[in-house]
């Protein structure tokens, strides 16, 4: 018997246009998007749909728009397979807190509430601080580690076999882009983000989120969903505000987590939300798994063909 696991898309998915066409399509799609913009008391859906790109590039609408996607995007799936049944959730950064809202532990508009705040309270650490990020390309964990060290920054991000990502201050990381291709890294290329995520830098973001998750009703989990943390599921409600917390400074252990639900003996992996970067990670992790996407309507039409296959 195949297991499924639900897969969420992070920041730098966004795209202006996201959306759109499921919205034109699909009436239930319209209706998520207006519940949203009631939620927000804001347009998202114009920003989604329109743009301009530097307004939904902002932390504060493009983490609230990948969620919205996404959510709506397993919506229309299960309208279409009503008997669709998955295993376990996954998100990267804050694709977590997507999977946990899809798990049950928050409602759905807690969940894009308090991703809208999270996002505001990144922008906040980001134009107080001098941050960057940069990918590392061919470079092993182990020769990585050795970077951030002597250049004085951080592992971000552990996305797949030879795709890592570091974060710290701009002059650190562009002295840790030398020192990695030094050590042999085929690429290491800075990021077009506002700050330096998931590092120390993002520090005075936690305390605000903290405060935000601590007036939601937080659940039980329906199924289990892996922590960016400690690449393992909460076992109880009382550890995903923590786990939460925590992550805004810490690693997301992608390619971790993923190995822990292959060794569960997931062979099915549906990926939500704009673009498909979980689908390519998945496939430098291991290639034998079904990895399908629903990021759009011709994506959408394809999944469900290959799970009524």
């Amino acid at each position: 018997m195949s297991k499924t696991a639900l897969l969420f898309a992070g920041q730098g998915a966004q795209t202006v246009g996201m959306g759109k066409d499921l919205a034109t399509a699909f009436p239930s799609a319209q209706e998520w998007f207006a519940r949203a913009n009631t939620a927000l008391g804001y347009d998202l859906a114009a920003i989604c749909f329109n743009g301009p790109d530097a307004e939904l590039t902002k932390t504060e609408n493009a983490q609230p728009g990948i969620f919205l996607v996404s959510w709506i995007a397993l919506q229309l799936l299960k309208e279409r397979l009503p008997a669709l049944k998955f295993e376990a959730t996954a998100g990267l950064s804050l694709g977590e807190f997507t999977a946990l809202t899809v798990a049950g532990a928050m409602s759905f508009e807690d969940g894009l509430r308090v991703v809208r705040q999270r996002g505001r309270f990144m922008q906040e650490a980001c134009e107080v601080t001098q941050g960057g990020m940069a990918a590392v390309i061919g470079l092993d964990e182990a020769r990585t580690r050795e970077v951030c060290v002597e250049a004085g920054v951080v592992l971000a991000n552990l996305n797949c076999p030879g795709q890592l990502v570091i974060s710290g201050e701009v002059g650190k990381i562009l002295q840790a882009i030398d020192l990695a291709k030094a050590k042999g890294a085929r690429k290491a290329i800075p990021l077009p983000v506002a700050g330096a995520y998931h590092s120390p830098l993002m520090a005075s973001a936690q305390s605000k989120l903290a405060a935000e998750l601590a007036n939601l009703t937080l659940n039980a989990t329906r199924v289990p969903v892996i922590s960016n943390v400690s690449a393992l599921p909460y076992d109880r409600p009382s550890l995903i505000s923590a786990g939460l917390v925590e992550q805004v400074t810490s690693s997301v252990r992608w390619e971790a987590s993923m190995r822990y639900l292959l060794a569960q003996g997931f062979t099915r992996f549906i990926e939500l939300g704009p673009g498909s970067a979980l689908t390519g990670f998945m496939k430098r992790i291991n290639k034998e798994v079904q990895m399908l996407n629903v990021a759009d309507g011709a994506s959408l039409e394809a999944t469900v063909k290959a799970l009524t296959a």
